[in-house]
């Protein structure tokens, strides 16, 4: 069994994949717009919502997953709001190096908020936190392969 993360971008998922390519080096496997469902008489080519999109979202990503750091994180733009909310979570990175960490942070905080800037803690030489330009919280630390007791 697997667990993966799905995000939901409120019609900013294509903006954030390429954030993502340039800021963590994310590589797409699939994208599909809703325009590319095939037809289903069942009605089944519809949102996060159940609703089938309005001609003007039909370019939104219907369904995308890419990898970071070999790992899968599938996105949609779900109801296309406008408004991505990730509130009581977040993904987080861990490095083998301060200096990728800091890479990673600083890529992150571009056009985000800052939440716990990088610090040395008892359990890690680098540690942050930060929400990204859309939202997503994100846990960035250097993994010394000695985790708290």
């Amino acid at each position: 069994m697997q667990i993966q993360p799905y995000l939901f971008f409120e019609g900013r998922t294509e903006e954030a994949i390429e954030f993502y390519k340039k800021a963590l080096g994310a590589q797409v496997e699939m994208l599909m717009r809703f325009k590319d469902a095939p037809p289903d008489p069942e009605g089944a080519n519809t949102d996060a919502g159940g609703c089938a999109p309005a001609p003007a979202d039909m370019d939104k990503v219907m369904h995308a997953s890419f990898l970071v750091g070999g790992q899968r994180i599938m996105a949609s733009d779900g109801m296309n709001s406008g408004k991505a909310e990730f509130k009581g979570m977040a993904l987080s990175l861990s490095y083998p190096t301060d200096a990728e960490t800091k890479r990673a942070f600083d890529a992150l905080a571009d056009g985000g908020q800052v939440q716990q800037p990088l610090v040395k803690t008892f359990f890690s030489s680098a540690f942050g936190m930060v929400a990204d330009r859309f939202g997503m919280n994100w846990m960035v630390i250097t993994d010394t392969g000695n985790p708290p007791a």
